[in-house]
């Protein structure tokens, strides 16, 4: 678990999450915070979700590898 790129990718995993809960208070609140951030909170969480996964997919192919 003191592997460096296990860290960043639950650093990711929880950006991911709280973008989404930034996301779902926004949208469960409405108004003028909503109608603002909405859709940049979107595109901010799939960016993360991105980010997220490649490093996933980074970290099972050097597991594989035996890197």
């Amino acid at each position: 678990m003191g592997d460096p790129l296990f860290i960043l990718i639950i650093l990711a995993c929880v950006a991911v999450v709280v973008v989404l809960m930034l996301g779902l208070g926004g949208f469960a609140g409405g108004g003028a915070f909503n109608k603002r951030n909405s859709n940049k909170l979107m595109r901010l969480r799939i960016i993360a979700q991105f980010v997220a996964v490649l490093l996933i997919v980074l970290y099972v192919y050097l597991r594989n590898s035996g890197g």
